[in-house]
């Protein structure tokens, strides 16, 4: 039962002149006393032959108005004494928790309480949460909680965090969320091995995240302490970016972070043999185009003939070396009468093959340094979380659309594969991705959607766990959204704050996130009725270089400098010194 004993002086008493339902009351502020709204409140109703009830909720609205007052004027005469009237404040208080569960409403006149302690505990279910993994703080300073069978598939996985960019601090939160999960323990014996991918979309501020930060200050410090938090750097991290355009070292594209830091690309083999062609048309499809139909074609067509030859690969006798060249192969044999049936089949005609190769060919710009046949197959270059650190930050924001498409859908294919062959939904792999309505857009369909779309629905199995960020919920995939126990909403634009998506937030709280500032997070989980008002700390870790201190000793060596020196430009992996041309 919600103890009352640890309760400070009553704030109020259940108002008379409005109706008190189970679900939802009024509350008559006391004088000298006030409610804000997410303060937690708890009252208790007698019974008759029963034990009592105790009746606890969040305040979810505040009103105040001149008791004695007729008209709109008379608040000047009120104020200048000549009118008697007493001012009355009264908080809308929403039901989050019914102790025992006899849903009957509480009496008019019954005491409030502002609860605290065991009692807040009691009414917002943390003493019911077996994990509980720190959020940041409620409007009251007191730390706020999140379950974390709702986050690692134990009862329900996957965070939607929806607002504003540059305003709702969503990626901000995603890194803080994730800090509080490796470093809070409540993982438990699964946390050691647990991994997250991260792409990095914008900037290079994600670069920085086992660096500690500058500018944090003794009260950030604190508040960390609070949360039972280090306000600390991520201790594990391993940092990949796309090769340099027109280098042909294949030196990684960066410029504010200089050590530790990966290319990461893919052979002309690997791209046959793993079938990636489709990702390279990786936007969403009208389901009217034909020429996905090329697609697949060639794509199984590469897959059978494609064998490797010195870097590159051969092709019916034809040894190529880049990626524009595959394509300028691939166009040449569409535009052959001889050869198209073969490689586009024979009910294709001729408009849909030029279609393909329009956009085939519109790839080589955008494409053509991510998949390499001058760079040796033995460096290590893929990205594969279970051979990395414990957090994989992946920078794109070198990259234009196309390939950065082509890297997030790539990425996630691989990862979900090696987990679908492990069988075990342990180690948990977090996959935190920005910019979520642009890879999985509600209409259409693609092969990132795809990939997103199983995640979502059979993720939480395999112990792969999707953070999705997003501008707007409501032009992401309907499926995507439901999957997420989790929802976190930030600043929000007021025409998006209208939608069905947000459902879950209280109307006083839908006028509040047009008003959220950066920081601040209205979190919905499945354990509370209502959603919880969230302030979480400035991050321990750099989110950009001028605030980046000294780096761990780990990051100054990659792990291309820790491979073979005398890897061979097309040199087979495990091949004997007798391949060695010359």
């Amino acid at each position: 039962m919600i103890g009352v004993s640890d309760e400070t002086s009553p704030v109020g008493r259940v108002l008379g002149t409005a109706d008190a339902t189970p679900l939802q009351f009024w509350t008559a502020v006391s004088p000298g006393s006030y409610l804000q709204l997410d303060d937690v409140v708890v009252t208790r109703r007698d019974l008759p032959d029963r034990e009592p009830v105790t009746i606890a909720g969040v305040v979810t609205q505040v009103r105040a108005r001149h008791e004695g007052a007729q008209f709109d004027s008379d608040v000047f005469a009120i104020a200048d004494g000549t009118l008697p009237a007493m001012v009355q404040e009264a908080a809308e208080i929403t039901t989050t928790r019914v102790d025992p569960e006899l849903y009957v409403p509480p009496a008019p006149g019954a005491i409030v309480h502002r609860a605290s302690g065991e009692a807040r505990d009691a009414a917002l279910h943390f003493d019911r949460m077996e994990r509980r993994v720190p959020m940041g703080t409620g409007r009251d300073g007191v730390p706020v909680f999140l379950n974390a069978d709702f986050l690692d598939g134990t009862r329900g996985a996957h965070v939607s965090i929806s607002g504003i960019s540059g305003v709702a601090t969503k990626t901000s939160f995603a890194t803080f969320l994730l800090y509080s999960v490796f470093r809070s323990g409540q993982l438990g014996a699964d946390g050691a091995n647990a991994r997250a991918l991260i792409f990095n979309v914008k900037g290079e501020d994600l670069l920085f995240l086992d660096h500690p930060n500058t500018k944090l200050d003794d009260d950030t410090r604190a508040y960390y302490k609070l949360l039972d938090l280090p306000a600390a750097p991520f201790a594990d991290v391993r940092v990949y970016a796309p090769p340099r355009a027109g280098d042909s070292s294949g030196a990684p594209d960066v410029s504010s972070r200089l050590t530790g830091v990966d290319a990461f690309y893919w052979t002309l083999d690997e791209f046959c043999s793993a079938k990636l062609l489709p990702y390279v048309f990786a936007d969403a499809d009208d389901e009217r185009q034909q020429y996905t139909m090329v697609v697949h074609s060639v794509t199984a067509h590469l897959h059978r003939h494609a064998v490797p030859a010195e870097g590159g690969i051969s092709i019916d006798g034809r040894r190529i070396g880049s990626y524009a060249d595959l394509v300028d192969h691939i166009v040449d044999q569409l535009t052959d009468d001889e050869t198209r049936s073969t490689w586009a089949g024979s009910a294709v005609n001729m408009g849909t093959v030029n279609a393909f190769a329009r956009r085939l060919i519109g790839s080589k710009r955008d494409l053509s340094r991510l998949i390499r046949g001058d760079l040796a197959q033995r460096r290590p270059h893929r990205i594969k979380t279970a051979d990395s650190a414990q957090v994989t930050v992946v920078d794109l924001h070198n990259l234009p659309d196309r390939a950065q498409r082509f890297v997030v859908g790539v990425t996630l294919k691989s990862e979900f594969e090696e987990k679908e062959k492990s069988g075990t939904g342990r180690p948990l792999l977090f996959v935190v991705l920005d910019e979520l309505n642009k890879y999985a857009p509600r209409e259409g369909s693609s092969p990132i959607k795809e990939v997103l779309l199983d995640i979502a629905e059979r993720g939480r199995s395999l112990g792969v766990i999707l953070i999705g960020a997003q501008q707007t919920a409501s032009e992401v995939e309907r499926r995507i959204v439901t999957n997420s126990a989790i929802r976190v909403v930030g600043r929000l634009d007021p025409a998006e704050a209208s939608r069905p998506e947000y459902g879950f937030l209280p109307p006083a709280m839908r006028q509040r996130a047009l008003l959220a500032r950066p920081g601040t997070m209205f979190v919905n989980q499945p354990d509370i009725p209502v959603p919880l008002c969230v302030e979480f700390p400035f991050p321990a870790w750099a989110t950009r270089k001028s605030e980046s201190g000294p780096p761990p000793a780990e990051t100054l060596r990659s792990i291309v400098q820790g491979a073979d020196p005398f890897a061979v430009i097309g040199g087979r992996a495990g091949g004997a010194d007798d391949d060695i041309p010359f």
